[in-house]
């Protein structure tokens, strides 16, 4: 079982500036598949609890020269820290700025190995950063947990087939501060929130107590996949009522999931996506989230990222 490969430029800054900050808020520990084409981060997969989370990257968006091989098809899948692998790559970063670009620039090579640690009379794991200089070299281990065994390695690669599926209507949102700043305000008020998406390009977000009802509504949002046209009559009913009707004529779907859920998952705004889309699974499975990222300077998708992630559903919903 090997892995060796050199993080580019980009790859630094998709990583340290913007992707591992917002896995952190996540959650402290998360699983990292490697494959031979992809690098995947992968959140709550195999236990169901809290938000399920995958952050995938092309090798080519984050490394040099990659290199791996296994008995398990080339795939290698463990669990790691994501702090400290942040405080690994941050730390290793700087080191190599320090020697500045020229013959004598660094190249951060990162590498899994098994070492003795002190007092101990067993080998570990480790993911290794190695910063080599004109004269010396700064090495960096990140503990991890024992690699998976190929039975371990294929109930990942099922749950991330599983987690893939699409809902069949996602809407745009606009602005992702607006709605942070929203849920902030109703984190003090309640613990649930009622979400209901309509092909219409509505999302209705709606949050119930004994003393007080907060909502806040999102119209004629851009929608892909199923949609269709609001009725006409509808126009100048409330929201609650236009958001049952739409249910009811199977226009729309209404999930109920944690505020806290919903608010940690506005946190990928650290990763800085060009669009957020939000959808419904089908009999209302899950809140799904997908944040879309350009290739930079233009309007096209940068397909060698990808980042989604699914709010459990403390309700089962309607549709």
């Amino acid at each position: 079982m090997k892995f060796k490969a050199y993080l580019t430029d980009n790859g630094v800054n998709l990583l340290e500036k913007r992707f591992l900050p917002a896995l952190d808020k996540m959650g402290k520990i998360c699983h990292l598949y490697l494959t031979r084409e992809y690098v995947i981060f992968l959140h709550n997969l195999l236990n169901g609890d809290g938000i399920q989370s995958i952050a995938q990257f092309r090798k080519e968006a984050l490394f040099d020269d990659y290199r791996i091989s296994s008995q398990n098809d080339d795939r290698i899948a463990f669990a790691i820290d994501i702090s400290l692998l942040h405080r690994a790559v941050r730390s290793s970063v700087s080191i190599c700025s320090e020697f500045g670009n020229g013959p004598t620039a660094n190249r951060l090579q990162i590498k899994l190995v098994k070492k003795l640690p002190l007092n101990c009379t067993q080998s570990m794991p480790f993911l290794t950063f190695e910063t080599k200089g004109y004269k010396s070299a700064v090495i960096q281990d990140v503990p991890i947990s024992k690699p998976m065994s190929r039975g371990q390695v294929l109930e990942l690669q099922t749950a991330l087939d599983m987690a893939q599926d699409l809902p069949q209507t996602l809407v745009q949102v606009p602005d992702l501060n607006q709605l942070q700043n929203f849920v902030d305000r109703m984190k003090n008020v309640g613990d649930l929130l009622n979400v209901s998406i309509s092909k219409y390009g509505d999302l209705h977000v709606q949050i119930f107590t004994t003393l007080i009802t907060l909502g806040a509504e999102y119209r004629k949002l851009f929608v892909i996949g199923e949609q269709a046209n609001a009725p006409a009559e509808d126009q100048n009913l409330s929201a609650q009522t236009r958001s049952t009707r739409a249910i009811s004529r199977g226009d729309a779907q209404s999930v109920q999931v944690s505020v806290k859920h919903f608010a940690k998952s506005l946190q990928y705004h650290l990763a800085k996506p060009d669009c957020t889309f939000y959808g419904i699974a089908p009999q209302g499975a899950c809140l799904t989230v997908i944040f879309q990222f350009f290739i930079p300077g233009s309007r096209q998708t940068d397909k060698s990222i990808s980042l989604h992630c699914r709010l459990p559903v403390l309700d089962p919903g309607t549709s």
